[in-house]
């Protein structure tokens, strides 16, 4: 059986070890410390701790505050409240003056489950990608989840780091590197890439996997860096397998499959498919039967792959 690990459980326990090695690490929440696990970090240093209470927009005009006076602040809460509830205050306070603050956000995706669609961060990256200097990572599993945290924490600029609520399946083991800004090609294969990333990773591998008993030699390329965006990685691939399939737990707007058809249609034209969430707000339910009935399951991903091929030239 494949471990699963909770990658909230990860960043607050990587939290915790950075706060040890860095003074100046500081963590704010907007009062769901039990939920997004900064309470580790809160636990052992009370006093480089702000829970800013329901009130995500001081806690983002705090963080840049301070970023401003030289510290390094992880602010979290909700992927739906932030970016959505306080864009303003990203945008003008962080964004724009380039800022060094670190949102590490939670319960991504439809995978929130029964809280239901006004818990569904599914507009989120498109958000976030559009705010210059920002990078945006989605790691794929608890391993990449810590070095994503590391890097963030040593690099120059705001960082928004999206993580899922359930337990991820290990896609990594501990000897792997993480670099911001590149992809990794986690399946080998000639006749098609599947990109993917977070939560969509390994149903992408597992979809390769069905699909060599069918003759078919499927790619497989995590994009943990959505912004900045590997487009050499991407450009390879079109060009080798002349084919791609993005899969992820957003809307089909504006995330990955857009950045990706982007680069695709600029550079080596090829025909793609997108497993996303297609136009819609979605209904409450276990975040099992959410994923089936939307689309973005390890089917929907290898069905994606059969009709791309057929329309290669």
């Amino acid at each position: 059986m494949v471990d699963e690990v909770s990658l909230r459980e990860t960043y607050g326990k990587t939290l915790v070890e950075l706060g040890r090695q860095n003074p100046d690490i500081v963590v704010l929440d907007a009062d769901l410390c039990p939920s997004t696990m900064t309470r580790y970090f809160m636990e052992k240093f009370p006093e480089r701790s702000f829970d800013c209470g329901i009130a995500e927009q001081n806690m983002v005009s705090i963080a840049a505050g301070l970023a401003a006076s030289g510290k390094i602040p992880f602010a979290s809460t909700f992927a739906v409240f932030a970016p959505g509830r306080c864009f303003d205050q990203i945008r003008v306070s962080v964004a724009q003056a380039r800022l060094n603050v670190k949102l590490v956000v939670t319960h991504g995706g439809l995978s929130v489950g029964e809280d239901g669609m006004s818990h569904q961060a599914i507009e989120d990256l498109s958000l976030i990608c559009s705010l210059p200097s920002f990078t945006v990572i989605i790691p794929a599993d608890a391993v990449e989840t810590a070095q994503a945290v590391k890097a963030a924490a040593t690099h120059q600029g705001p960082c928004y780091i999206r993580l899922g609520r359930p337990k991820l399946p290990l896609v990594y083991t501990g000897d792997y590197q993480f670099e911001l800004g590149k992809a990794v090609t986690i399946r080998p294969g000639t006749d098609i890439t599947v990109i993917a990333l977070g939560i969509m990773v390994a149903p992408a591998l597992q979809a390769a996997g069905e699909l060599a008993t069918e003759g078919i030699d499927c790619r497989v390329l995590n994009m943990p860096t959505l912004k900045p965006i590997d487009e050499a990685a991407i450009i390879s691939a079109a060009a080798e397998t002349g084919s791609i399939v993005a899969a992820e737990e957003h809307l089909e707007h504006g995330g990955l499959g857009s950045t990706v058809a982007q680069v695709v249609a600029k550079h080596h034209p090829v025909p793609m498919e997108f497993v996303a969430l297609k136009d819609t707000y979605a209904k409450s339910g276990k975040p099992a039967e959410l994923l089936e009935r939307y689309g973005l399951t390890t089917k929907h991903i290898a069905q994606a792959v059969r009709e791309t091929i057929k329309r290669k030239p």
